[in-house]
Parts: structure tokens; C-alpha cells; sequence
């Protein structure tokens, strides 16, 4: 079991090995208020286990600072753009510095909701109807298309900013508009009707695998910004309640999913489950995953054993790895 091989791990590890360990949280994207609870989340946990942690924030200093602050490795808790797309990514490799969660071309896959579709219908895996809209859309034909209720949002955001359930044709050019705001690519999706599921996803290819599914029952069944991050009245049941076989059938599907986009660490696929025929449906990878008091992973590796300090020191031994990786 998952949980048990990172106590094993834990134990054999001395935390001095880690360095001087950088936590980048905050940055420039939508989601940077949602960032910085994750990364001080991230950074009082490293500091609990004696790890020399030390915040950075990238949407307040140069990121090419990074060199001055001699860091062995950092701990990427960003969301969203300039974060969660490839492109810090990017950087840290070309300054050789090992980071937590997926490489570049996974990240930059998995932040474009139109590109990761294309990816996993090529594999054969369940995603909703979708069109990328565009100022001079045909609204009629798009509805005719996907049916509606229909769901219109920036291809390039999470957290869901941006998102509108649209109910009416009416209601399209504004939900566009909104979307368009934020983002130059929108997309349209078909809107499943059902329960609202994630998977988070540890490991890396064929070592790769899914933790335990969460059922996530907002209220007025509305799961915006709002009650994702700061709501109480959001239920999050783990175990979910529904039968082993859609469990497993929903963890499948997600670690295809993941295997698919090429992640690696750690991420989490956001997954609907039909209401009429139990099929469940991909909607989005998250390769770094909120870590705030609300957070689906931590819930998860807690299921499984693992509490959220240790889940986090986990995390970053990974970035062992790739210096070994690199220096072979």
C-alpha cells in the first residue's frame, strides 16, 4: 500500500539530505490568493519536519532570483498560469533545479482544457462533448451540438473562474464573454449530470497510482471558487458511499488519465459520474493541486494513511529523483 511505503520512506530519510529547500507560492495567476494559503500550508509542514524551507513568490520578485537564494530544490506550490502551465517549469530546468510534480510538456498539456481532451479521446477515454468557442460561434449550433445545460469556461483556468453553467442559448455570448476575459481560448462542454468525484494520482508511469476517490456535495450542488476554498457547508465524503466497482472504475479512468498527459509526483483528475448510466466522464488534470485546509489530496493520503505534513515531505523526497535522474 501507497501509505505504507512512504512511512518506510520517511524513515530512512535524513532531512538534511533536502538542502536548502524553496517554496514558490503566490505568482501572478488568477488562483494566487488560493496559492498562498497552499504554500504556507506547504512551508509550516516542511519546518515541522526540520527541513530548511523558505518561502519565494514569484509574483513579487524576479523569478531568476532563484539563483541568489542557492536553493537545492523547491517545492512548487503555484496554481494556475505562471505556475501550474510549464512555464516555471521551464526555468527551474534550465537552472538545473529539481521541482515537485509534473515536467513541462505535462504541465502545459494539462493547464489546456482543449489539448487534454484531444489527448485522452486519442486514448479512448471518457471526456465530455466539447467546442472551443470562439466571438463569432454560432450559439444555436453549439447548443445543438452539446445540449444543454452546457458549461462555458476559460480553456486555461482552474478553481473554476470564469465558469458558467449555461442554461438557455440566451445565455451564451455573456458566458463567453465572461470566459473570454480571462482567457483567449474558451471552451464549450457538455454538462454531466451527477456526482461530482476527484481522484488525486501519486507515482510516476507504470508505478504510478490512484489514491482514494472523494465525493464532493457542494450546496445547491454549485461547486464555484467560493465553496471550494472557503465554504463550510461543502460535504467532501471519503469514502465516497458509492460501490466499490464505480470506486474502481473512477480510479482506472483517472490514472489512465494521468498516465496519458505523461504526470508525474502528483496531481488530481476531477471526474463526473453520469446520473443515467453510471459512466463516469474526465472534466481536468490538476498537476498541482490546491493544498489549503479544503484541499481533495490531503483529504485522500489521509484516507490512506498519511497525514498532511508527512504527505508534503514526501512530495519533495521525489525531487531526490531527478537529481540522481540528472546526474546519471
Amino acid at each position: 500500500m501507497w501509505g505504507d511505503r512512504v512511512k518506510y520512506q520517511l524513515s530512512r530519510l535524513d532531512v538534511k539530505s533536502l538542502g536548502r529547500v524553496g517554496i514558490l507560492l503566490g505568482g501572478r495567476s488568477g488562483e494566487r490568493e488560493i496559492s498562498l494559503m497552499s504554500g504556507n500550508g506547504v512551508l509550516e509542514a516542511l519546518l515541522s519536519k526540520g527541513v530548511d524551507a523558505h518561502s519565494f513568490d514569484p509574483g513579487l520578485r524576479c523569478p531568476t532570483e532563484l539563483v541568489k537564494e542557492k536553493f537545492d530544490r523547491v517545492f512548487i506550490s503555484l496554481h494556475g498560469r505562471y505556475g501550474e502551465d510549464g512555464t516555471i517549469q521551464g526555468l527551474l530546468e534550465l537552472l538545473n533545479l529539481p521541482y515537485t510534480g509534473s515536467g513541462v510538456l505535462a504541465s502545459a498539456l494539462a493547464i489546456d482544457k482543449i489539448a487534454t481532451k484531444q489527448i485522452w479521446l486519442s486514448n479512448g477515454l471518457s471526456t465530455p462533448d466539447f467546442e472551443e468557442l470562439t466571438a463569432g460561434s454560432d450559439w444555436n449550433a453549439v447548443v445543438k451540438k452539446l445540449g444543454l445545460p452546457l458549461i462555458v469556461k476559460p480553456a486555461h483556468e482552474g478553481s473554476s473562474l470564469g465558469l458558467t453553467k449555461v442554461k438557455s442559448v440566451d445565455e451564451l455570448p455573456a458566458a463567453y464573454q465572461l470566459a473570454a476575459g480571462m482567457d483567449k481560448k474558451v471552451i464549450a462542454e457538455t454538462c454531466i449530470v451527477g456526482d461530482e468525484l476527484t481522484c488525486p494520482l501519486v507515482g510516476q508511469g507504470d508505478t504510478a497510482e490512484a489514491l482514494p476517490v472523494i465525493k464532493i456535495i457542494p450546496p445547491q450542488a454549485n461547486y464555484d471558487f467560493h465553496n471550494k476554498y472557503f465554504s463550510d457547508e461543502t460535504q467532501y465524503l471519503c469514502p465516497t458511499g458509492l460501490a466499490s466497482e464505480v470506486n474502481e472504475r473512477v480510479q482506472e479512468l483517472a490514472l489512465a488519465a494521468y498516465k496519458a498527459l505523461g504526470c508525474r509526483t502528483w496531481g488530481r483528475a476531477d471526474v463526473m459520474l453520469d446520473q443515467k448510466t453510471g459512466k463516469p466522464y474526465l472534466l481536468e488534470m490538476n498537476t498541482s493541486p490546491g493544498m489549503t485546509s479544503h484541499s481533495l489530496v490531503p483529504m485522500a493520503a489521509k484516507a490512506a494513511g498519511v497525514a498532511y505534513a508527512d504527505l508534503v515531505l514526501w512530495l519533495l523526497i521525489q525531487t531526490l529523483q531527478q537529481k540522481e535522474s540528472a546526474a546519471a
